[in-house]
Parts: structure tokens; C-alpha cells; sequence
């Protein structure tokens, strides 16, 4: 009888790679050669997946804080986020959506609220099933160098309190 071991991964699933295909993410499908070329830079690269900002949820209760806000950009951004988010909320069946965007905006400004791995990344740029697909080597198997900083999980709730505390302060 096979036995599986139980144990506990250095990283979080990364399952929520794909929006277009379902291999690939929009960005990277569009262009996968731009994604290589990036990646292959050298220059330092920090990538953002749909897993981490579907971390980030938008959700009924912080649409409500943003649309009490008292000044014009709250209501109208809870309306906006009202609006974007209702294929998200049919698509998932939940009332939760991800917050893609914003959050890259967000770690620029407090990079301290995620983490994340050095790891390798390349993206197929070849095979017409994965074209576009990023290949994350999250173990080091491949021994390739290490070139860019995949960011793996996000403080929601700091996340979001710098994006009120940031709003709260706009007319």
C-alpha cells in the first residue's frame, strides 16, 4: 500500500496562476517573449501572482468603508469597485474578489507587508497548451539562476488600511 508523507511546504500552493488560459495569466500571454526578455534582464524583477492578490480581497465590508468615507473619493471608488468586481463575485461565487492592481501599488509603498522567494522564473514561449505559463522553481531543482523575487503571500488587512488611511486623506 502506498502511504503518502505529510508535510509541511516551504511555500503556500501556487495554484492560482492562470486568468486567461489555463496555463497563463494575462500579461504574460499577451506577450510571453516581453516576460522572458524581463526576466533575463538581469535587472531586479519582483513578480506579483494571482495568488497573492487573491489574497487581497475585495470584499462587502471594505466596499462599505470605502463608500463612508467622508469626502468624494471613497463613495465613488466603493461604486468603481461595485462595478469591477461583479464578474468576480459570479465567477468565484463568493461575494470575495482579488485586488490585482492596487496591490502592486501597495508594495512599492510598503514592501514590509509581503513575502516572499529569490527564486528562477521562466515563461514558455513555445508550446501552443502553455504558451505564456510561468514556470516558477521553487526548489532550486534546476540549479538556474535565481532572477527575480516572487512574491508569495500579502498582510490583507495592512493592505487595506493603507488604502483608506491613503483615501481618508483626499477631498
Amino acid at each position: 500500500m502506498l502511504r503518502l508523507l505529510r508535510h509541511k511546504p516551504r511555500t503556500k500552493s501556487y495554484r492560482d496562476i492562470a486568468n486567461v488560459t489555463p496555463a497563463a495569466e494575462f500579461n504574460c500571454f499577451v506577450d510571453p517573449e516581453a516576460a522572458e526578455r524581463v526576466l533575463s534582464s538581469g535587472a531586479p524583477v519582483v513578480m506579483m501572482p494571482l495568488d497573492v492578490t487573491h489574497k487581497a480581497h475585495v470584499t462587502a465590508d471594505r466596499i462599505e468603508r470605502f463608500r463612508t468615507m467622508r469626502n468624494k473619493v471613497g463613495p465613488i471608488f466603493a461604486e468603481l469597485l461595485t462595478y469591477a468586481k461583479q464578474f468576480d463575485w459570479q465567477k468565484y461565487g463568493t461575494d470575495r474578489a482579488p485586488m490585482h492592481d492596487p496591490t502592486t501599488v501597495v508594495w512599492l509603498l510598503r514592501p514590509e507587508l509581503f513575502s516572499g522567494l529569490h527564486v528562477n522564473v521562466e515563461v514558455e514561449t513555445t508550446s501552443p497548451l502553455t504558451t505564456g505559463m510561468t514556470v516558477i522553481d521553487w526548489w532550486g531543482v534546476t540549479n538556474r539562476q535565481k532572477n527575480a523575487y516572487v512574491v508569495r503571500d500579502v498582510d490583507a488587512e495592512g493592505l487595506y488600511d493603507l488604502i483608506f488611511e491613503s483615501f481618508r486623506r483626499l477631498p
